[in-house]
């Protein structure tokens, strides 16, 4: 688990305007460039020594590409008339130099400060930073009470005919040949009085998944359980993990297995399936070296807390002089949340869909300052801002999809994160 301290430093990009903000200082302004340009630029900045006997990531920036992200990619996308409900940026990241980093198996607990060789007394400050972080692990937790309130029903972006009608559009694109498969979402939103905290450690409790996230953006919050990473990138190791396939859990073991092999058996989510492994295949063969992809795993089963799915493994090696944004470029967003082909699914998106995307369907994750990157999809992920807290999910539409079952997906997959927001209004008790 890796826990970032203090961050007054960020990166927040809006429209093509990147800007670098110590505090609520403007240190930096960006405008009409490429904000991940700017990124990498911001990255190569700050040398650090090789990270020896330190965990994977020991510091960087870490926060959310949402999916607009894709605007400053893909030309064909560059522009959007959704309206913005959120208003959250396209991009925001912080710059992580205190991480505390906790091994789950070993109990151990690793504190990294960074300090800069060439400011004079760097050096020390960093030791006695790490001294009053210390001291500051030894002292009595005050852990905040939570009251209970009455938790309110979502309410849909879509509404549920609006949505099946979209499923029915995007079906006749298919028929007539525009694309294979469009990911349709929609956004559930509700009045949410408890801590985002409180709703961290329930979804962490109800539904634990590879990656487990909470962010403090000050003015929003971001929380998660995502299952699927959209791409790493460890050791020049490019790796991405397409996830699709879905089946509810069963509610006995016999009846979890029988879903499985149903699953398994779908010719519609095999179908489904094959596609985005093959985009998976694709995007990782743009920075890789020629010859070095492979699938690691294939059609596996991952079970989650409400959901089942199928999952497959593809890794490459990096070509020589490409870097975390360029594989970024090449991997964002996945087809898993988008469709295939992804730029023509991504313009259906864009007119089917209500609102703008935010946060959902694009990354969380960190940017290492070793070059690594790890990036999960922003999935079964919430937004909580404003005492509102906004749920998204999708589902891949293809041409023999029910809009009923996808209308029913999309809830399935909602699930969780709004139970888990039950549960935190409802008293959670937050020292378990």
């Amino acid at each position: 688990s890796f826990i970032g301290l203090s961050s007054p430093t960020r990166i927040e990009v809006y429209q093509r305007s990147a800007l670098l903000l110590t505090g609520n200082r403007l240190v930096e302004r960006r405008d009409y460039g490429d904000p991940l340009n700017f990124v990498a630029e911001f990255m190569n900045r700050i040398k650090v020594p090789p990270r020896e006997h330190l965990p994977r990531f020991a510091g960087g920036l870490v926060g959310c590409f949402g999916y607009d992200t894709v605007r400053y990619i893909e030309p064909r996308l560059a522009k959007t008339e959704k309206p913005d409900t959120l208003g959250t940026p396209d991009i925001l990241l912080l710059l992580s130099e205190e991480v505390a980093i906790v091994d789950n198996l070993s109990g151990k607990l690793t504190l990294v400060v960074y300090a800069e060789p060439e400011v004079p007394g760097a050096y020390k400050r960093a030791q006695k930073r790490l001294r009053e972080l210390l001291a500051r692990l030894r002292a009595p937790v005050q852990i905040p009470e939570e009251t209970r309130t009455e938790s309110a029903p979502p309410v849909s972006s879509f509404g549920e005919e609006a949505f099946k009608d979209a499923v029915r559009r995007a079906k006749q694109y298919i028929v007539d040949g525009d694309v294979m498969q469009v990911v349709l979402s929609q956004r559930m939103s509700k009045p949410y009085a408890a801590s985002p905290m409180a709703l961290y450690r329930a979804i962490r409790s109800l539904n634990p998944s590879p990656y487990m996230f909470y962010f403090n953006f000050e003015d929003f919050h971001v929380v998660g359980a995502s299952p699927e990473i959209l791409t790493r990138l460890e050791d020049d190791v490019v790796t991405v993990r397409p996830i699709a396939g879905t089946r509810k859990r069963g509610a006995t073991v016999a009846e979890d297995l029988a879903l499985e092999q149903e699953l398994l058996a779908d010719e519609k989510e095999r179908a489904e399936h094959l596609q985005l492994l093959d985009l998976g295949r694709n995007d990782a063969g743009r920075v890789s070296e020629t010859g070095t992809v492979k699938v690691t795993e294939r059609f596996t089963i991952e079970r989650y807390s409400h959901v089942m799915h199928i999952v497959s493994n593809v890794e490459g090696k990096l070509k020589d002089g490409l870097n975390a944004l360029a594989v970024l470029r090449a991997t964002f967003p996945a087809g898993t949340v988008s469709g295939a082909p992804k730029v023509r699914a991504m313009e259906i998106i864009d007119e089917l869909e209500p609102v703008k995307r935010g946060v959902y369907a694009g990354a969380v994750g960190y940017l290492g300052f070793h070059g690594d990157m790890d990036l999960a999809i922003a999935i079964r992920t919430a937004v909580v801002k404003d005492g509102q807290i906004h749920v998204q999910a999708g589902a891949g539409i293809v041409a023999d999809s029910d809009p009923d079952a996808e209308w029913q997906e999309t809830q399935s997959k909602a699930r969780a994160m709004l139970r888990a927001a039950e549960m935190a209004e409802g008293g959670l008790d937050t020292q378990v």
